[in-house]
């Protein structure tokens, strides 16, 4: 009898590895199809049936992309968005989400309902209006509107920090506050070292859309020395052609920087993830 319960179980893990090894394929083939495109001619890029390896490799591609465009300009403008975006919702979600955990104040329900309701607003609806302000402000054609923003709170991440607020034990802070301590320094000193895995989750998640943003960029930018990486790759696409093996070359170098990230980040994302729970 325990040996065919133990031959079933067998059975069992082989048909979850199968299935598991299975959508691996499935969501590594684009990756590696976007790699053997990177590596060969131009002229291969159409072939039927089509290559599966590209023999002889053209590494010379990747030169060529990079050069094509001034893509170390674009590459330090990105950066610079993307790590005062960072920087701005971190600072911006903690502040907030400890004042909706913590702070006892009348309204602050309503006002946290009504926060949670910004969420469903989609981005077209309010895209003309907020162009408008910074219109007028005359911050078009500066990274301004792209950084700015992050500094006054992103609904999401509020109500991510908020909710993992709400799972810490409100005796570390009644034991602080006894001890002397003010909020800030409880804040400081106690709250944010225990929520680095939400804000991390938080800083993965700002980093991946502000380096990957192509909207924002296309709508506030019109210098060329302003511009980022996702704009720079449109100079490989034009009306007549696109250079298939250079925009393939250009778009690996400029995903590699998220999987460094996720790569070095993914326990503190997962464990962000995971602790982060529903209470209200």
């Amino acid at each position: 009898m325990n040996h065919a319960h133990t031959a079933r179980q067998r059975q069992l893990k082989l048909l979850v590895y199968i299935i598991l090894l299975a959508g691996a394929f499935v969501f590594l083939l684009p990756f590696y199809w976007m790699v053997i495109s990177a590596l060969k001619p131009s002229y291969a890029m159409l072939d039927f049936p089509p290559r599966w390896l590209p023999i002889p490799p053209r590494w010379a591609n990747f030169r060529e992309a990079l050069t094509y465009v001034p893509f170390g300009r674009y590459a330090l403008n990105t950066l610079f968005i993307t790590l005062f975006s960072v920087l701005g919702n971190l600072f911006s979600a903690t502040l907030v989400a400890y004042g909706f955990a913590r702070v006892r104040a009348p309204g602050k329900n309503v006002l946290f309902l009504i926060l949670l309701a910004t969420m469903m607003l989609p981005y077209p609806v309010t895209m003309v209006p907020v162009f408008v302000i910074f219109s007028k402000l005359g911050w078009v054609n500066s990274f301004k509107p792209l950084i700015v923003p992050t500094f006054l709170g992103a609904p999401f991440y509020i109500f991510l920090l908020r909710q993992f607020f709400l799972t810490l034990p409100v005796e570390l802070e009644d034991a602080a506050r006894m001890d002397g301590a003010n909020t800030f320094q409880i804040l400081l000193y106690i709250i944010l070292p225990l929520a680095v895995p939400a804000m991390a989750t938080i800083a993965i998640f700002t980093f991946q859309g502000a380096w990957n943003d192509f909207l924002g960029p296309l709508i506030y930018l019109n210098d060329q020395a302003h511009y980022t990486i996702t704009l720079g790759l449109s100079f490989f696409r034009s009306t007549y052609q696109t250079n298939w093996a250079y925009l393939m070359a250009a778009s690996l170098v400029t995903m590699l920087p998220m999987v460094v990230l996720f790569f070095f980040a993914q326990r503190l994302f997962i464990e962000g993830i995971t602790l982060t729970g529903v209470k209200g």
